[in-house]
């Protein structure tokens, strides 16, 4: 008798698995967040404060991260799941379009780092204009109209002191913007491109630890490339 699990069982439980990290990351985001906005016994010149904006940062690195297994369909094996989870994380994150990233994000992948045809890469292959031009590209006129008033709201309805706001809530999204673009985007794909980075990818040396910490194991890079279906908490294992 074959007590091992075909491969249709390993794919109901990756599936199985997928969602709910997706689902603890969303939570753990939303649940710091809020108790740093409304109960948090926090001054802004307090070092221990400041400590929780890096920890909210790198949730909201997780929420983008989320997002990005949602393109790639490594939630789960359902499309409108996956569509619906990687919508409620895009927009969380800052009132982002899932469907523009969706576009943008699988052009990346079939022109990783190309001049012409990849929407997230910048010729000029430096730091600064290429953040700009990546932050442009993905800022809308919806997404600031959603984000304008959902700080509105927080601070005018809920009371939320504008301190808060732009400590807790505003801070550590740029924090998280800044991460996954460094080490996403620019550290991996500037060039020059030698012939041992596949698609134009580096990656980071082995370090499980670091490259957690670093933007949830996308700094192995070149392995997300070439293993585009493997979600971010088992893209170690292609190490």
């Amino acid at each position: 008798m074959n007590m091992g699990m075909s491969d249709e069982s390993t794919h109901f439980v990756l599936s199985d698995v997928g969602i709910l990290i997706a689902i603890v990351i969303v939570a753990l985001w939303a649940t710091h967040l809020t108790w740093c906005l409304l109960a948090a016994p926090f001054h802004p010149t307090q070092v221990h404060a400041w400590a929780h904006v890096l920890v909210q940062g790198f949730l909201y690195t997780g929420l983008f991260i989320t997002a990005h297994d949602a393109m790639h369909g490594t939630i789960t094996r359902h499309r409108a799941t996956n569509t619906l989870i990687g919508s409620v994380a895009a927009f969380l994150f800052a009132g982002m379009s899932y469907k523009r990233l969706y576009v943008n994000h699988h052009l990346h992948h079939a022109h990783p780092a190309d001049d012409h045809d990849d929407p997230d890469y910048h010729p000029s292959n430096r730091f600064v204009p290429w953040l700009a031009s990546f932050m442009w590209r993905y800022t809308t006129i919806p997404q600031i109209i959603v984000m304008g008033a959902a700080y509105n709201l927080l601070a005018h309805l809920a009371g939320v002191a504008e301190w808060r706001l732009l400590m807790f809530w505003i801070v550590p999204a740029f924090l998280g913007t800044l991460q996954l673009f460094y080490v996403g985007t620019y550290r991996p794909h500037r060039k020059p491109h030698t012939a041992d980075m596949p698609h134009n990818a580096r990656t980071m040396p082995k370090n499980h630890v670091m490259a957690f910490l670093a933007c949830y194991f996308f700094g192995y890079h070149s392995e997300h490339h070439l293993w585009p279906g493997v979600p971010w908490w088992r893209l170690w294992t292609k190490k």
